[in-house]
């Protein structure tokens, strides 16, 4: 094998990718990423050995964010940034330790790949331990990346930045057993619902309540700039800087429902929706003409070198080839460059027209619960189906469009993540004024049904989650989702249908535990 990874939902043959990721990263990538993983293993141990505060180490808590965001899938195809990130953990290292006469920050690209082979993930010879050590650092992952979002918009929580330092440091640990690793999972679970929680909190604070909106889906004949990724603070800074241009901004993918979001509403300049969810943008950056500003992960490596040139990078995300741009100390990005490339582009081909609904998150379905319970007691809601969590290119996932369309009307369906664009377009009409689609928002915002579901469940009376009218048929593709996974179980929910595949880093043991203690199954 010239590598080996099985973190996200597609892993060839259900086993892991072995000569290059389906996602399109390279053998050298895969490695460095290890690398860069291990590194911040490495920090979390000594900050726990050293008895650190997280509140003490701003600077670390910004890198180590930065580290776990870039290794999500689709975040960073860059090697150069990738070991540029590498050597700056390795120089944090030597800096917590004191003294350090290996002079590991000059190490080569060569030298990097060449220790990689030796920390790779088959490195943990017990499958056991390995998957639930893998699963637990996927979840970490995940965190991070819900938790730098959250710090963008000057919200922090440093119980979460000592946690993920503690549970990198545990599963360090070659002597941690099988029933520790599983207690940690169910705590990683509990603090991604603090993850949630305080992006949930940085979002609404910043951007208000998000409210029911039609988001309009055509072009209209002016340029466009398009932004996709999860930051809604990186897309602030970019309508600010197009008002008065004559540039349109198009939201793409899972920077879709920042159109909920009240003061988002303010700027003219933010038209709508171009596209589908992740996996559809070799085609669609094509027809949109301008250029394309990637904030975070779902990067699909270009095949089309236009294309490529017309693409920007921010934050983790990068990709050889394409312009990054860079933060200034004060956390402003300058798209002056993006914009002028604007201008002298010709406006989006349409490719599709018309608008789509959404804004159903916490707040806004709970001012609307009376109606809610009204139209359950009186039979016209049956059943609310959580159908959120991540696209994909399986042809597997047309089951989440079929059983979409196969819903009698008495149905409601749930989502955030980008698994709505497999239904989201959809006419499958209302309940009494109620869509029979009702999209929270982003990946994260699946905290936002758990808060609805936990409304009911006082509405209604009843004293566990789990009877309840909601079942739950979740998608998967990456870290983010394993997170809301493992919050999902450590609140207790069971009965959670996950597809198109089970994850193949969960062994047969883990998986058997799984479905003896949630009753997880896959579609």
């Amino acid at each position: 094998m010239s590598m080996f990874c099985y973190q996200c939902q597609e892993a060839s043959k259900g086993i892991g990718c072995t000569i290059i990721g389906i996602c399109g990263k390279n053998e050298n990538v895969a490695k460095l990423l290890d690398f860069l993983t291990f590194t911040t293993k490495k920090i979390s141990k000594l900050i726990v050995e050293k008895n650190i505060s997280s509140k003490d180490i701003d600077d670390i808590n910004q890198n180590i964010l930065r580290s776990l965001f870039m290794s999500i899938t689709n975040a960073n195809f860059d090697e150069e940034a990738i070991v540029k990130q590498i050597r700056k953990n390795l120089s944090i290292k030597g800096e917590l330790q004191g003294s350090c006469n290996c002079n590991c920050t000059n190490m080569t690209k060569e030298e990097i790949l060449k220790k990689a082979e030796e920390i790779g993930v088959l490195s943990e010879k017990n499958e056991d331990i390995r998957s639930l050590k893998e699963l637990i650092l996927y979840g970490i992952k995940g965190m991070a990346a819900y938790t730098s979002h959250a710090k963008n918009l000057n919200k922090q929580d440093y119980s979460i930045y000592d946690f993920i330092y503690e549970s990198l440091s545990k599963i360090s640990n070659k002597e941690i057993t099988l029933d520790e690793l599983i207690e940690l999972s169910m705590k990683v679970g509990e603090f991604g619902v603090k993850a949630m929680a305080l992006l949930d909190e940085a979002n609404t604070t910043s951007y208000g309540n998000p409210e029911i909106t039609e988001i309009n889906i055509g072009t209209r004949n002016r340029p466009g700039i398009l932004i996709s990724g999860h930051d809604l603070n990186d897309l602030e800074q970019l309508l600010e800087q197009t008002k008065g241009s004559g540039v349109d901004v198009y939201t793409h993918s899972e920077m879709l429902p920042a159109h909920f979001y009240p003061k988002f509403k303010e700027y003219d300049n933010l038209y709508g929706n171009y596209g589908n969810a992740w996996h559809k943008q070799l085609e669609e950056f094509k027809t949109f003409n301008g250029p394309i500003v990637f904030t975070t992960n779902c990067i699909v490596p270009p095949r089309d070198e236009e294309v490529k040139n017309r693409i920007f990078t921010l934050g983790a995300s990068g990709y050889s080839g394409c312009k990054h741009l860079y933060k200034d100390e004060d956390g402003k990005i300058d798209f002056s460059e993006v914009i002028e490339m604007a201008k002298k582009c010709s406006s989006p081909t349409e490719i599709e027209n018309g608008k789509i609904i959404g804004g159903f998150a916490h707040h806004q379905v709970i001012s609307l619960i009376d109606k809610v319970v009204e139209n359950i007691k009186n039979g016209s809601i049956k059943e609310f189906v959580v159908m959120a969590g991540c696209d994909g290119r399986m042809k597997s996932r047309e089951y989440y469009t079929n059983l979409a369309k196969s819903f009698p009307k008495e149905s409601i369906i749930l989502t955030a993540g980008c698994a709505k664009y497999r239904y989201n377009k959809l006419d499958l009409g209302d309940v009494n004024g109620i869509p029979r689609v009702l999209d929270a928002g982003q990946c994260n915002d699946s905290y936002s049904l758990v808060k609805i579901a936990l409304r009911l469940k006082e509405e209604l009376g009843v004293d566990d989650i789990n009877d309840l009218p909601i079942k739950y048929d979740i998608a998967w593709y990456e870290q983010k989702a394993v997170i809301v996974l493992l919050s999902l179980l450590y609140l207790g929910v069971k009965n959670i249908k996950l597809g198109p595949t089970l994850p193949a880093f969960l062994s047969p043991n883990i998986k058997n535990f799984l479905v003896e203690n949630f009753n997880i199954s896959t579609i």
